[in-house]
Parts: structure tokens; sequence; C-alpha cells
């Protein structure tokens, strides 16, 4: 099995040696094509009005100056030509992707740019920010994910289908067990512009956003990572919405039947 890796929190994270050191408890053939900087909140974005370059930090590993969308589609066009990927593995990213987290998160970016390119992907993400003592759990997703993932290539899947995986912010003998989940719904109150002045006086802001702990539906993704469990979340590359689509489906038949008439 060939594996390529990649992330959005760039080359140097201590996320993407923790996704290889689980790639390569699969299998010998781990390729790692991963952001030269971190490009966390780039969505599935494209390099499209200059070129990309990569560098070669190794036989098997690269660092491009573009996005993980960019990564894969290098990694799995280019650098793997000769043979592609079986598996693409995304992150594993520094905090969560849970909710709406995935339109904005370049690590389920990466995934989806696997997806499209037909190979089965799948994001993984480790929550931070809630231990106590404020350490980062990444022994959890390396003890957890290799097995998880064998799990998920066992089992078939749609075309068009990627897996979001978040582990909690707890130490490995600490998770409670894997929960498959559907994708929840922040408040997004917790929203935050923090504008401040530069050495001219000037004023520039940040985007943020405001921890909170809430109390989410049961079996959603919020809810797994709230409750100690490991979230596995099937997501589409099909956005249609159904229910609303037969909605509209219903009142524009009604209307093109009345122009007719009336015609």
């Amino acid at each position: 099995m060939r594996i390529l890796v990649t992330n959005d929190d760039g080359a140097g994270a201590q996320g993407l040696r923790v996704l290889t050191k689980i790639a390569q408890q699969l299998t010998d053939d781990v390729w790692v094509v991963a952001p030269e900087q971190n490009q966390s909140g780039a969505s599935h974005a494209l390099t499209l009005q200059v070129p990309l370059r990569y560098r070669e930090i190794d036989e098997r590993t690269f660092a491009v100056r573009g996005t993980p969308a960019d990564c894969v589609c290098i990694g799995v066009r280019h650098v793997l030509k000769d043979k592609a990927p079986d598996l693409v593995l995304s992150g594993v990213n520094h905090g969560a992707n849970l909710a709406e987290d995935v339109t904005y998160s370049g690590t389920i970016a990466g995934a989806m740019e696997g997806t499209l390119l037909g190979v089965r992907s799948i994001a993984m993400s480790l929550t931070t920010g809630f231990d106590p003592e404020g350490r980062i759990h990444w022994n959890t997703p390396l003890e957890h994910g290799a097995a998880l993932v064998r799990k998920l290539l066992a089992t078939e899947w749609q075309p068009g289908v990627l897996m979001n995986v978040n582990f909690p912010p707890l130490a490995p003998e600490a998770v409670g067990g894997i929960s498959i989940t559907t994708q929840g719904r922040r408040d997004q109150g917790g929203l935050l512009i923090d504008e401040r002045a530069d050495t001219w006086g000037d004023p520039y802001f940040w985007i943020g956003f405001e921890r909170r702990r809430s109390d989410p539906p049961e079996g959603t993704d919020l809810w797994a990572i709230a409750n100690g469990l490991i979230s596995i979340t099937p997501l589409s590359m099909n956005l249609t919405h159904a229910a609303t689509r037969k909605t509209l489906s219903a009142v524009f038949e009604d209307a093109t039947a009345a122009a007719k008439t009336s015609g």
C-alpha cells in the first residue's frame, strides 16, 4: 500500500511527524507532500495565479509553496505519477476540525482533494486547549491511529466520501471509545474580531474564536469529543441539500405549470 501524507500546519509541524509515524505502521511506502508554511484556514483553495514550487527535504518528503489541496495535486499527479497512492492521510491537525470547521479547514481540504482525485482519504485532527495542564496529547492519535485506519480501510465506502477523524484532548488510555458521528453546529456567538494598532497607529485585525463548552446533541462530532470519544464523521463531496431540493422542485414545477396554462 502506498500512502500520501499531507497537512495544513506546515512541513515542520509536530502533527505531520505523528501522522507519518502512523502511516509507517501501515506500510513502508510512505510519501509526504506538505505546505512550506502554515495554511490553517486555507480551506480548499488552489494556487492558480502564481507558479507552484517545491523543495525536496529528503527522498520521500517535499515542501510545497502552496495550499494543502495544491500539495495533494502535486503529490498525486507529479511526485507519485508513476504509481498513485492508495490512501491520502491529512493531519494530524493541531486542533479539532469539528462542526463548521470542516468548511474552513485545510486539513479537511487535503482529504477532499484526494477524494476528488479518486483516492480514499482520511483527515485526522487532535483536540487541544482543554487539558487543565495545557498538555497536547500527541500520543493519542499515535497509539490509536493505525488500528483505526485499518478498520476504515477494511470497510467499503462510496466514491465522493471522505472520513473526518477527531481525537479528544485525553491521554491514550483515557479515550472512551469510538463514535460514528454527524457534523455538529457550534454557537457562532464565539466569533471575535480583535482590533489592534500597528506602530504607525493604523488599525489591523485578527479573527478569532472564543472557546466555549456547549451541550451539543448526542451523536454529533462535538458531543463525541465532549464525552472523551474519538469521532469519525463520513463527509460527502456532494453538498446538495436533498430536502430543500425536493421542496424547490415542487414550487418551481407549480410555477412552470401555471405559466404554461396562462400562456
